[in-house]
């Protein structure tokens, strides 16, 4: 095995809940970083709130974080809509759309789902449905089947993009994790080669599977929506299965 030089963090289920710190990650996200061994990025397929909220809300939880260290889904998704001269329906909440400021959503010629609850009902799904029928182009920032929050697990978008998918007989580009693209783009600052990167997450599907495809390794981490053996549903083994996000910087640290 390569020598890791980069770590990419997951967010939401490895180092936070909401608004709740999973318990020991700040000490150990500090711990990472006074190592000196490694360039972090936090990859993200969050699309609840913008960049910028996010980051705010991991600042007040108290994690020692930059703003330029965040690469989410939502910044890859506007840059296709940029390259491409999108006009997008855009299934977001009000929370994420600072992020597509200045971006023309008038007369969409196609449709981008985030997780927005407060949009999906029948009469907006079914707008949806009409214009990816009339050739729009369907876009998915991620396709997660659930996610974690303080009351339990809740539905991903992927139900949502899979049922217009399954109505109108499109495939959706997928943006975000799994997507090797979105790996290789959270890299490309530090010109290293995707052997010397190690994602951590909570996902053994987006997060795990998702970076080996990359040609990285990967760590599960037991919290968030991780539930019992999923890491015996993927080909390839995790580098390791940990029990926490500061388990798996105890690890790293091992390692290196």
């Amino acid at each position: 095995m390569n020598k890791i030089e980069v770590v990419l963090i997951d967010l939401s289920g490895t180092l936070h809940i909401e608004d709740e710190e999973i318990q020991g990650s700040i000490q150990a996200l500090k711990k990472l970083r006074d190592s000196g061994k490694f360039k972090i990025k936090f990859v993200t397929n969050t699309t609840k709130e913008s960049k910028y909220k996010l980051y705010s809300i991991l600042k007040k939880i108290g994690f020692e974080i930059q703003i330029d260290e965040i690469f989410t889904s939502l910044t890859a998704v506007r840059k296709l809509i940029e390259q491409h001269n999108l006009r997008p329906m855009l299934f977001l909440e009000p929370s994420a759309l600072e992020d597509f400021e200045g971006i023309n959503t008038q007369d969409p010629n196609s449709v981008v789902i985030g997780l927005a609850p407060n949009k999906f009902n029948y009469e907006i799904l079914n707008e949806a449905f009409r214009l990816v029928l009339d050739g729009a182009k369907l876009i998915g920032i991620h396709k997660a089947k659930y996610y974690k929050r303080k009351d339990g697990l809740a539905l991903g978008p992927g139900a949502f993009i899979a049922g217009l998918e399954y109505s109108t007989g499109a495939k959706a580009e997928l943006v975000g994790k799994p997507s090797k693209e979105f790996f290789l783009s959270s890299i490309s600052e530090f010109s290293v080669e995707p052997g010397k990167c190690v994602m951590i997450g909570d996902d053994v599907n987006d997060d795990v599977e998702g970076a080996q495809n990359a040609g990285m390794q990967g760590i599960l981490v037991r919290t968030g929506k991780y539930r019992e053996k999923l890491e015996e549903s993927i080909s390839k083994k995790p580098l390791f299965v940990a029990d926490n996000f500061a388990s798996a910087v105890n690890y790293l640290l091992s390692l290196n």
